[in-house]
């Protein structure tokens, strides 16, 4: 059994929360870099030039990417030989994030979804333990901006409607968000399991590395069939037109049961912003 001392969980998730809201990872870099030099518009490609020129501004002075530096959603991966010590991993998780918005000088966004009154720290954060093999601990922290989060959505689809139902849905789900998650978007689909299973599917999707292809040959199609149609669309950078409309489709799939076709799709801006650590 191997012991970890909250007061390193702490500590790395502060330092996870300021480097995942000021510095971009380089998978999502070389999208956006891809994405200019294919880009058809002019105006959409002067908008990708600014975003790519915001990147460098954030990393250089580190500052936050953008300005809704989001709920932070934590993904823990506990290995089942680890043993948490001195005190609660759940307040550990929280104190790091209070921690980490306060150092890094961030917009404090998290409040009471009923009085409306904030919690003036951005905690808590929304936690998500999975225990796996091994004696290690993996941490993920994923600060999520509203802009995107509030155009994700949830269907229960009938079995009958199949995979063309489950396309029509996501590029629907795009149409509809438009402008609002501030395109070049990454979109993540979670289909199978049940209702909870496929939006927690759908964030997971996220998080993997930008323009991976799922490993199943058959998920991949779908996701490079899901990126043509919705990059057809002519939304393009910002709503304001272009051929670029999404860096990347990310599907994640589950079993379900015989009668259900669950589909989720959680939309994210082109800041993707996520850290990890193992300890």
């Amino acid at each position: 059994m191997r012991e970890i001392h909250v007061n390193q969980i702490i500590e790395t998730v502060q330092k996870l929360c300021i480097e995942a809201c000021c510095y971009l990872e380089d998978d999502v870099k070389k999208l956006l870099n891809k994405a200019y030099s294919s880009e058809k518009s002019e105006l959409g490609q002067n908008i990708l030039q600014q975003i790519q020129q915001n990147i460098h501004i954030a990393e250089t002075e580190t500052i936050p990417l953008c300005q809704d530096t989001g709920l932070a959603v934590v993904f823990l991966d506990i290995g089942q030989d680890v043993h948490i010590t001195g005190g609660s991993l759940y307040h550990a998780i929280n104190e790091g994030v209070r921690r980490g918005y306060e150092l890094g000088f961030m917009r404090k966004s998290v409040l009471d979804p009923i009085t409306r009154i904030n919690t003036k720290d951005n905690t808590p954060a929304v936690v998500h333990y999975n225990i796996v093999e091994g004696d290690k601990l993996q941490i993920t922290v994923a600060p999520k901006g509203f802009g995107s989060e509030n155009m994700s959505r949830l269907k229960m689809l009938k079995p009958s409607q199949g995979i063309e139902g489950v396309k029509e849905f996501v590029l629907d789900t795009v149409l509809k968000a438009g402008a609002n998650p501030c395109p070049p978007i990454i979109v993540g689909v979670g289909i199978g399991g049940t209702m909870e299973k496929a939006a927690l599917m759908a964030k997971q999707a996220i998080l993997r590395k930008a323009g991976m292809p799922s490993r199943d040959p058959n998920i991949a199609q779908l996701e490079k069939e899901l990126l043509e149609l919705i990059n057809r669309s002519g939304i393009g950078p910002q709503g304001l037109g272009g051929t670029t409309t999404a860096l990347a489709v990310h599907v994640e799939t589950y079993p379900t049961h015989i009668a259900g076709l669950p589909v989720a799709v959680n939309i994210q801006c082109h800041v993707a912003r996520h850290k990890q650590a193992i300890l």
